[in-house]
């Protein structure tokens, strides 16, 4: 089996590891429509053939291949990764660079020696060469045959390539977003992402292009914290959340775990804790799926009506989260949506305490004409027929993370906000730049949900990276919920193991996370 290993293992390395000069393949004609793009990438040391003299050029290329290349045409240095893969250094610095999100190209190696999806491989080409990119959607989405299979979170990158001439389709017209590519393929396109973009000569050393705002820096926002008594009905003015005298006010605090996993934590002591050390808003995570509310309704809903209303007793804003996660769009589930969210309207229309988070994070191929936008303007119906002027909080597909689609076909009404997960370890720069740009647009912002962790709740924690996010957050007036208040194994938790519920919590009681988020609930 080891020796099976270490085969794989160097005919995988072929592809990537560089070399000094040009080398003619036997099985690459140089009259084939690839030849000048393989034999100038391996003129630059970018990639090599097989021991017997081949490219392969048909063969499928990996993940961990292309990300790879991609890395060392771009000059992205390896950081340290996070299994023993051979690639798991390029990988990690491309997830840190914002290429890609956790779920496409898991960092701990499971997928890397899979095909990648043609739709991946153009979202990285785009974010290391061309970040800045955009293309027209009634242009260029009739060039593609079969843009119904393109998922959503995939439009931008796309289009945008096409738009630049980094993808042209087969003659067919059709892109085939969830095939892989052919080695040959691969160059191609790597080729032309470089020779449009301005990443710097291919090959190692080339310097990568700097993510450039897509707004302009907005000037700092001056805002009031306080709980309700102090602010009443909040309002949403020129994408600013304000309270009832128009003051732009920020809320921090922290939001639960699964409402049904972690009920301890959702206790009036609890909460009191979170206020005493100075959050002025808990966010009430109930699961849909997972067990939560669709499994036992009558249960849950109890649970989440006796944590708003701890919250609601520590004069503290309290948002109700409908937690969609493995049921992917929110759609699916969109008329218990609108039972409950009338329910739970009418018992609280008088409070101005409760926000309410209509979807979670849609994810899963959900897209947002098709499945957010449409459920949005069914529930928000539902909570105004009994709530006119509470604060609305409505998801994105990409778990919450497009919010530049929300931006250029919002829901209409008042008082709505949009949400933006973010996770310290594993989005920067270019998920900030879509901030500023959405609210360029208008369009207003609450981070519901964040971690001082990497994606999947591990890793970290990454002190330096989350400051460098509340204090982009801080300056411009967006509040914030962090990710989560439990004693969980696992670096986003807040609380030691075993952290009792029935007491008051000291600093020894936290986490690292919790130690630094308490620490920021002031600005």
């Amino acid at each position: 089996m080891k020796k099976r290993l270490l085969i794989l293992s160097a005919l995988l390395l072929c592809l990537v590891l560089p070399v000094p000069r040009a080398a003619a393949f036997s099985d690459v004609a140089p009259s084939s429509w690839y030849a000048a793009a393989v034999g100038e990438m391996t003129a630059s040391g970018l990639l090599r053939g097989y021991e017997d003299g081949t490219f392969r050029p048909d063969r499928t290329i990996s993940g961990a291949e292309f990300v790879t290349i991609t890395a060392r045409a771009a000059g992205l240095a390896p950081r340290s990764g996070q299994c023993s893969h051979w690639a798991a250094g390029y990988t990690e610095a491309a997830l840190q660079a914002g290429w890609y999100d956790w779920d496409e190209l898991p960092p701990t190696g499971e997928t890397f020696d899979q095909p990648v999806p043609r739709q991946v491989a153009v979202k990285i080409l785009m974010k290391a060469f061309l970040p800045e990119a955009r293309g027209d959607y009634m242009t260029e989405s009739r060039k593609i045959a079969d843009f119904a299979q393109l998922d959503g979170r995939y439009y931008e990158a796309v289009l945008a390539a096409y738009a630049t001439g980094v993808v042209r389709g087969d003659s067919g017209g059709t892109f085939r977003p969830k095939s892989g590519l052919s080695r040959a393929e691969a160059c191609i396109l790597i080729q032309r992402a470089l020779q449009r973009g301005s990443a710097g000569p291919a090959g190692p050393g080339g310097p990568a292009q700097p993510e450039q705002p897509i707004a302009p820096v907005p000037q700092p926002v001056t805002t009031i914290q306080g709980g309700v008594s102090q602010n009443g009905w909040l309002q949403v003015i020129d994408a600013q959340l304000c309270n009832e005298a128009g003051q732009p006010v920020a809320l921090r605090g922290m939001s639960s775990h699964g409402l049904h996993w972690f009920p301890q934590y959702t206790n009036a002591q609890s909460i009191q804790n979170t206020a005493a050390y100075g959050a002025n808003v808990f966010r009430v995570a109930m699961y849909t799926g997972e067990g939560g509310y669709l499994s036992q309704p009558a249960a849950v809903k109890a649970q989440a009506i006796a944590a708003i209303d701890a919250a609601i007793a520590q004069d503290m804003y309290v948002i109700l989260d409908w937690h969609i996660l493995s049921d992917g769009s929110p759609f699916s589930h969109v008329t218990e949506a609108e039972a409950f969210f009338t329910e739970i309207a009418e018992r609280y229309q008088d409070s101005p305490a409760l926000l309410y988070e209509i979807c979670n994070e849609p994810n899963g191929g959900a897209t947002w004409a098709g499945d957010v936008k449409p459920y949005a303007q069914r529930v928000l119906a539902a909570i105004r027929a009994q709530s006119p002027k509470a604060v609305v909080l409505i998801g994105s597909p990409t778990w919450s993370q497009d919010i530049h689609l929300a931006a250029a076909d919002p829901v209409e009404g008042e008082n709505l906000l949009y949400t933006l997960h973010f996770y310290a370890g594993t989005h920067g720069a270019d998920l900030r730049s879509r901030i500023d740009s959405a609210r360029a647009a208008g369009t207003g912002i609450f981070v519901s949900e964040w971690g001082t962790s990497r994606a999947d709740g591990s890793g970290g924690v990454f002190i330096e990276e989350s400051k460098v996010w509340l204090d982009f957050l801080d300056q411009r007036g967006i509040s914030w919920c962090n990710w989560s208040l439990c004693d969980k194994n696992e670096t986003s938790a807040a609380l030691q193991p075993g952290t009792p519920a029935d007491r008051p919590w000291t600093g020894a009681d936290l986490t690292a996370s919790g130690s630094f988020v308490f620490s920021r609930f002031g600005g």
